[in-house]
């Protein structure tokens, strides 16, 4: 039988195929905590069996196992065998198999299983498949086409996923599911307590977990104060780095009146612990770290990290307990709470970590959410951080032109392209795989050099990027590089904005004036023609730019034309296309985040870059001489 799958999650399944069939046979599916991974792997298993081949399971804890196993049962009706301990899929019949990572590690035990045996391989949580345990049993089935499914693409430890996948098939953040109705809004807000952990080393990558409790000791009984005021008429799940500093903030939780529990993984009594908190008998759960994976309860509407963390992987898998939708408890969203951390020189996310999509987004979000009253909508102070910090990288880019205008340069300076003609993608551009990082090969050099932007310090992944947008532009009508650098030494705001028949006729009229501005236009507020035309080719290459595919382009730029441009005929689709799953691009935000969200290590594609269908799929490869290509929705 054939799951029911909303729309992203069909996508999601029909991009991971798409993925295999490209040759990309290790690839990741980007899902945010609550939106629904284990029913998208379990329809591609489903999938699978369907073409008479069998999947394995990977996870790394019991009740991964368990769950997938009891989700894969009910929406397909396939039976699993379980490869842990005692339990073996040999000698079996079944389709699926779940097993341990732990287990199946073991050389005896892979002995026991043919390297063919599986058709495809699922890791739960991918973000644990860089260890050698995980890598072990991928490589022993090395046939076999594999699906990583996870919330986010990044590790603490900065070990790149690239590693072991080579490409994100699809992603769906958690901005996008809130905006779509399919996640709750989430609300953040900053308790007025300074909280010192600037003296906590790393270890791992993140801070170590001892050293964290004993740094929040102190402040145990000044955060239940805190607690007591904010906490009352909610379902409040808090995480705390040790067993002993969950039990102890309970017990002071319990002296403030509020109904308070903790559960670890030694609870005798932890089944019964956590039904009683889904049934509303405690107002309070404290745990250390046990609840970040595989328990779900949709009535959690508050969320307390007291286990400050550098990983955003981690934080959002402690901020997803509270971001499913909950109607039938009356559940209207979820409130994070945070505190004034002082971290000294180490980073540590926030709440703003959870959207922002750069470093200076989260900084400036943090700010505003710090000096709120009460709770802030993260996703309307997310838009509020960017215009401040895109009005503060404005007013360094006006300094910046006014400095180059004394200056006599053939090319245009690519950052200050990118910044005139607003693509963000492009400015917030970071490579991600090892061959992006490279630096821009001597065709992506001589074409960007035929477009007149400047190819030096630019890597390959940018140039690529840069290249992409320039045939977007020109495909849509808009003004080329040597008419933006011409107006902007004019003067000119933004001219990058105009569209190609504007430029030529203020350059037409530049050159009968010898040079010089006409009198009566003022370059600092000029507006060129607002008429249906331009309207309608600044909406084109808009949508152009967040649907449109990602391709090298390195070539001559006349000699790609009609290869990897924007077709009027895709108009349509990419308009209806428009308010899905994106990475980043001009029109959308990004879920990741991304964000990414300043995301420090993450494989995936760089944010706008789809992919290609039909012939200008295989053109697109062929410019990327064989290179991973960043395909998928994002």
């Amino acid at each position: 039988m054939a799951p029911a799958l909303r729309p992203y999650q069909q996508e999601a399944v029909e991009a991971v195929f798409r993925e295999w069939g490209s040759g990309h046979r290790r690839t990741l599916l980007v899902q945010a905590t609550g939106t629904g991974k284990t029913v998208c792997f379990a329809e591609v298993v489903r999938r699978v069996a369907e073409r008479g081949g069998r999947s394995l399971v990977l996870a790394h804890r019991g009740e991964l196992l368990e769950q997938a196993a009891d989700k894969i049962g009910r929406m397909t009706g396939l039976s699993c065998s379980v490869e842990r301990a005692e339990e073996t899929s040999v000698g079996t019949w079944d389709r699926v198999t779940v097993g341990s990572v732990q287990t199946l590690m073991r050389e005896d035990r892979l002995s026991r299983l043919a390297p063919d045996r599986f058709q495809c391989v699922v890791v739960d949580e991918a973000h644990h498949a860089v260890s050698e345990s995980y890598r072990r049993v991928l490589d022993h089935f090395s046939g076999a086409d594999v699906l990583g499914v996870t919330a986010t693409a990044d590790r603490a430890d900065r070990r790149d996923l690239g590693e072991v996948f080579d490409s994100i098939a699809y992603e769906y953040g958690l901005v996008q599911a809130v905006r779509d109705g399919w996640l709750c809004p989430i609300e953040a807000q900053t308790l007025p307590l300074s909280v010192d952990i600037s003296g906590v080393s790393t270890q791992a990558g993140d801070y170590a977990a001892g050293q964290l409790g004993d740094a929040l000791d102190p402040y145990l009984d000044a955060i239940a104060d805190q607690m007591a005021g904010v906490c009352r008429e909610r379902r409040t799940v808090a995480f705390l780095p040790l067993v002993r500093t969950a039990k102890a903030f309970a017990e002071r939780l319990r002296a403030r009146g509020l109904t308070a529990c903790e559960v670890d993984g030694q609870s005798e009594d932890r089944d019964e612990v956590l039904a009683d908190f889904q049934a509303g008998r405690y107002q309070v759960m404290c745990n250390s770290m046990l609840l970040t994976e595989g328990w779900d309860c949709p009535a959690v509407d508050c969320v307390v990290v007291l286990r400050p963390t550098k990983s955003r992987a981690l934080y959002c898998q402690m901020v997803g307990r509270g971001t499913r939708l909950s109607p039938e408890t009356g559940k209207e969203g979820l409130l994070l709470l945070d505190f004034l951390w002082m971290t000294g020189r180490h980073e540590l996310c926030r709440p703003a970590s959870l959207v922002a999509k750069t470093p200076e987004v989260e900084a400036r979000m943090t700010e505003i959410t710090q000096e709120a009253d009460g709770p802030v909508d993260i996703m309307g102070e997310e838009e509020q951080a960017a215009e401040d910090v895109q009005a503060a990288r404005e007013e360094a880019l006006a300094a910046e032109l006014e400095r180059q205008r004394h200056k006599k340069a053939r090319l245009v300076d690519p950052l200050v392209f990118e910044m005139s003609i607003a693509d963000h993608d492009l400015a917030d551009y970071e490579p991600s795989f090892a061959w992006e990082r490279e630096d821009a090969t001597e065709g992506q050099s001589r074409a960007l050099e035929k477009w007149g932007v400047n190819p030096e310090g630019m890597c390959r992944g940018k140039a690529s990027l840069m290249l992409d947008r320039l045939a977007m532009r020109r495909d849509a009508g808009m003004a080329t590089p040597k008419q933006v650098r011409m107006l902007e030494r004019k003067g000119f705001r933004h001219p990058g904005e105009w569209t190609f028949d504007q430029a030529r006729s203020m350059m037409a009229r530049l050159a009968q004036n010898r040079w010089v501005v006409p009198a009566g236009i003022d370059p600092a507020t000029y507006v060129p023609g607002n008429s249906a035309s331009s309207r309608a080719k600044r909406a084109e290459l808009a949508a152009g730019a967040g649907r449109g595919a990602q391709s090298a382009g390195f070539g001559d730029p006349a000699a790609t034309s009609g290869s990897i441009g924007y077709q009027p005929e895709q108009a349509q689709t990419l308009k209806a296309g428009s308010n899905k799953a994106t990475t980043g691009c001009v029109i959308s935000l990004q879920s990741d985040g991304s964000s990414s969200n300043g995301a420090q290590a993450r494989l995936g594609l760089e944010r706008g870059r789809k992919r290609l269908h039909g012939q200008h799929q295989g053109q697109a490869e062929r410019l990327h001489c064989g290179k991973p290509a960043r395909r998928g929705q994002a």
